[in-house]
């Protein structure tokens, strides 16, 4: 039995629902040419960083002003122009060898929270080829006056303003941090955005307690982060009139399967790619045909979504009663079954 793995997502029609999320792997053009010889049925490049634009911004700035307060003759205090070169180019450069290299779809990332000069920037990068934009929104707010209210309000003009600027798709990718993330989800929608991407990982700092500063510290995801794009995938699958992307934690075939059955119409991989290296797509494609073919689905739509909140038999098991029941029902003989399956290795055979 033939088992067709394609799935549509932000309009584009793909191969299967794996895709290769922004990473350092994104980023080479040798690294993107074995993601898609794997089999990624499209690829997100790393993003462009709204601190990057501002710095460029600022560097020009200084340069412009660079002895303005001197004599005129003095010329040469004038810079090069390849000091004060700014904009995105090195990323657009990146953006049009890859669309050049690959016959696959290429999504452009943009990381920032301002509207600013993004939409500009998003004109740019359809220019340079991109099938589509993830919008990357990541911000801690420290403000205590700023409210929730007006974080949202803040995102969706900044949404609106890209989505009205470019024609290729948009995608919102947003952490789970927000008071009524459903209506929030909604509202994106209604902002014109095409897709969400589930989750951002909010990444915290630590303390050095030898130097005394904080520092930066990245941990690749593990599958025990899958849940929570899980459980909101499957609340807002046929709810919100928008694509769905799963991300964070997806590392087997299995969690492929169990997101793409909540209503995901495809799962991005970062961190076990960098681990396991391109091959693993191969691996989660085949592993997801596989598993289709022994169960007779037909096709990955047949399965989309057919244990969403709305098509499973119990509704309530992705709102408080998991959560109640996982409570009650937790004793000290679950805790040493975890901590002795914590101590088995990944390559045994238990």
């Amino acid at each position: 039995m033939t088992v067709d793995l394609t799935s549509r997502y932000l309009g584009l029609q793909l191969a299967s629902p794996i895709v290769a999320s922004a990473s350092p792997l994104t980023g080479e053009i040798d690294s993107l040419r074995a993601l898609e010889e794997a089999g990624a049925a499209a690829v997100v490049l790393p993003s462009l960083f709204e601190e990057q634009l501002e710095h460029d911004q600022v560097e020009l700035h200084s340069a412009l002003e660079y002895g303005a307060h001197s004599f005129a003759e003095a010329l040469t205090y004038l810079p090069e122009m390849d000091d004060y070169n700014t904009g995105p180019d090195a990323y657009l450069e990146h953006l049009a060898a890859a669309k050049e290299a690959l016959s696959i779809p290429v999504i452009a990332s943009l990381n920032g929270v301002t509207p600013g000069g993004w939409t500009r920037y998003a004109e740019l990068l359809q220019q340079a080829g991109a099938d589509a934009i993830e919008l990357n929104v990541y911000a801690v707010e420290t403000d205590p006056y700023t409210s929730a209210a007006g974080v949202e309000e803040r995102t969706l003009r900044l949404v609106s303003s890209i989505c009205s600027s470019v024609t290729v798709p948009v995608a919102v990718k947003v952490g789970p941090f927000y008071t009524s993330f459903a209506n929030f989800a909604v509202r994106l929608a209604d902002a014109r955005a095409d897709g969400l991407v589930l989750f951002n990982r909010f990444l915290q700092p630590d303390i050095d307690l030898e130097t005394l500063t904080v520092v930066p510290r990245l941990h690749l995801s593990s599958n025990d982060e899958l849940r929570l794009p899980l459980r909101w995938l499957a609340i807002l699958h046929g709810r919100a009139n928008i694509s769905l992307a799963a991300t964070s934690g997806v590392q087997t075939t299995e969690d492929v399967v169990k997101l793409l059955l909540c209503g995901a119409d495809v799962v991005m991989v970062a961190s076990q790619l960098l681990r396991a290296g391109p091959g693993l797509i191969r691996e989660l494609t085949d592993g997801l045909g596989e598993w289709l073919g022994e169960r007779e689905y037909a096709s990955v739509e047949q399965l989309k979504g057919s244990m969403s909140q709305l098509a499973c038999g119990n509704p309530r098991a992705f709102e408080r009663a998991q959560y109640v029941r996982a409570l009650v029902g937790f004793s000290p003989r679950d805790v040493a079954g975890q901590a002795e399956r914590a101590r088995v290795p990944d390559d045994s055979p238990a």
